[in-house]
């Protein structure tokens, strides 16, 4: 029987709000044990939330996207309905592209709409030119696969065989697809039973006022960062993605922030327009505040209950046409390394009001390794692999080595690849000298080495190759990415960062390192012995130690020379002079069609200022 309430009184609202926290890990738990694809079940790559519902999220990772799917759809929304979509263009680009299918299910009492629970991942293949959906050198959206615009998969709790047909008809790999997706729904199912427990245990008005209660709560926690972490007046920041894959690049991503009063201005102009290739990322607003919504909590007050609402308090501009709103039917496929750098470009655009408590640049993109072939008993296989790598140097401590920005996402163990897939790993560990040296050293990226066991094709997505995660505050710039491939003959094949259809045979091998990430402050302040200690670990070398931190150690017992190193780092700091807010590493020299861009615009700026000195 439940228990009607008139005030939510403060014990109740933890409750509630611990019960919700709880749904929302329940889902993903779910959904990493029924997936099949290792990118859901094994790395996490899917996201959930639980709505009101008007469709403001009060649990979750995603943000708002469920008001603009109400708004758009006009066929009616009933008790056991469950709806999916997979295309960016038709969902206000609540996924960012067509490998995200969205999951979005109504929760009703007593036939009233009382909430939405909601769940994306990332789908393994769905059709198009090349295994795994995601081609380096696609030019629209319509040579990526098959967009799913929003349809019912569930009508009323019946399932739309037609339309799963349909789909999984268009999969090189239907049966994981199917378990993904039907993980998902489960997922959904398990967070609407939850809020209908609450509803049978506290009375269905008390949920909805704690709903309220908890969005209101980070309203005003988040109006309070904007205060104390924002600038009143204008600043600006601004990083490059290195190339698009058809040999484009670099493009420009440039943000502006100021506040007034308690709320944030975030603006993009002044990014690049987008690029011809698939790595421009459709950017909604809502999953931007998300995104620094993300930012702030974690970096200022990891206690706040993340949900959306703070989003009020956000305003956010994005040019028509830029990298990061692009025109339909723009190639979206390769997005993630503009999304990753978005956070670069955010921590540094806060960074420039105070520096000492901001992070470095991490690593910066989403390096994916795609293989894909068949195994020794003819059936098909397809691997898609995301890597991790150097994590900033930041105001408490060292960057974690060989880690993923992305807080939940996890690696998959050398001994589910060995056994599934014709792999074998034979290194996987930190990239040694990639960190940034710093005060506080920037984490090494990653460095993986495959030896392929069938013939087959591969595919890499990464980038860093010709920029530097930058450091900040004297911190140096972490290492680049490189890719290289090792004949069976011997033969030495660099990679670019993004590639498709190279084809590999029994016996090759892949190394691939990931970019490290910056340092955080003047690494001729670090203590000596913290720098001994990374070089016993091999995080560090001798030359590194002695090059960039100014630490002499014994090549042999790698004891500490407390003299030399002294009067090395006095000489090192004449040397020097005085150290940068940032230190970037070289920007990458425009090329393809991103050159004849620059050269155009400075021809126009020329002509500009000649106009005005002849006026004036």
């Amino acid at each position: 029987m439940s228990t009607q309430r008139t005030k939510l009184d403060k014990i109740t609202l933890d409750i509630i709000e611990n019960a919700l926290r709880n749904a929302r890990h329940e889902m993903d738990a779910v959904v990493f044990r029924s997936a099949m694809s290792p990118v859901i079940r094994e790395q996490h790559d899917a996201f959930p939330m639980i709505c009101t519902p008007d469709g403001r999220m009060v649990v979750g990772q995603f943000g708002s996207y469920i008001s603009g799917f109400i708004k758009e759809w006009k066929r009616g929304i009933h008790p056991g309905d469950i709806f999916l979509t997979s295309d960016p263009y038709k969902c206000q680009a609540a996924i960012s592209h067509i490998n995200d299918w969205l999951v979005l299910m109504p929760i009703f009492r007593d036939g009233e709409l009382i909430g939405w629970a909601s769940q994306f991942g990332h789908t393994l293949d769905i059709g198009g030119p090349v295994p795994g959906s995601l081609p380096t050198d696609a030019t629209t959206i319509y040579g990526e696969g098959v967009r799913i615009p929003p349809v019912k998969l569930f009508d009323q709790g019946r399932l739309n065989e037609d339309v799963l047909d349909l789909i999984l008809n268009n999969s090189r790999t239907p049966e994981m697809n199917y378990f993904d997706l039907m993980a998902i729904v489960a997922g959904c199912r398990t967070a609407a039973r939850r809020v209908l427990e609450l509803c049978d245990r506290f009375g269905k008005e008390t949920v909805m006022e704690a709903f309220e209660a908890l969005l209101d709560r980070t309203y005003r926690a988040m109006s309070q960062l904007i205060v104390k972490n924002l600038p009143e007046e204008p600043v600006s920041f601004e990083d490059y993605v290195d190339d698009d894959g058809r040999g484009n690049g670099p493009y420009k991503m440039k943000l502006t922030i100021w506040r007034e009063g308690d709320h944030g201005y975030f603006d993009w102009t002044g990014t690049d327009p987008q690029a011809p290739g698939p790595i421009n990322f459709y950017l909604s607003e809502e999953m931007f505040k998300m995104f620094i919504g993300v930012y702030l909590i974690m970096v200022f007050d990891p206690q706040i209950l993340f949900n959306d609402g703070f989003y009020p308090l956000l305003h956010i501009i994005i040019p028509e046409g830029s990298l990061l709103r692009p025109k339909f039917p723009a190639a979206l496929g390769c997005r993630t390394h503009a999304l990753a750098r978005l956070f670069d470009v955010l921590g540094g655009a806060l960074g420039r009001q105070a520096p000492e408590l901001t992070t470095a640049a991490g690593y910066g993109t989403s390096p994916y390794l795609l293989y894909n072939g068949y195994d020794e008993n003819g059936e098909f296989f397809h691997l898609m692999e995301i890597s991790f790598g150097g994590i900033p140097g930041r105001p408490v401590d060292d960057g974690l080595d060989a880690h993923s920005w992305w807080p939940l996402f996890e690696n998959i163990p050398t001994e589910y690849l060995e056994s599934y897939y014709p792999l074998t790993i034979e290194q996987y560990g930190s990239m040694i000298d990639s960190g940034g040296a710093g005060f506080h050293r920037g984490g090494n990226g990653v460095i993986k080495v495959y030896r392929f066991e069938a013939d087959g094709e591969i595919a890499i997505h990464d980038d860093r190759e010709r920029s530097h995660p930058w450091g900040v505050l004297g911190g140096l710039p972490g290492a680049p990415s490189s890719k290289l491939l090792i004949r069976k003959n011997g033969e030495r094949v660099p990679l670019p960062s993004k590639v498709s259809c190279v084809k590999v045979e029994k016996g090759d091998r892949l190394i691939y390192v990931t970019a490290g990430a910056g340092g955080w402050k003047d690494p001729l302040d670090r203590p000596p012995e913290k720098v001994q200690k990374d070089v016993i670990r091999k995080l560090v070398s001798l030359e590194k130690a002695r090059r960039d931190y100014g630490v002499v150690l014994d090549p042999k017992t790698l004891e500490i020379d407390h003299r030399a190193t002294e009067s090395l780092r006095a000489k090192m700091r004449r040397e020097r002079g005085p150290v940068p807010t940032f230190t970037f590493g070289p920007t990458p020299e425009p090329i393809g069609v991103m050159a004849e861009y620059y050269s155009r615009k400075a021809r126009e700026e020329t002509a500009g200022a000649g106009v005005g000195d002849r006026r004036a």
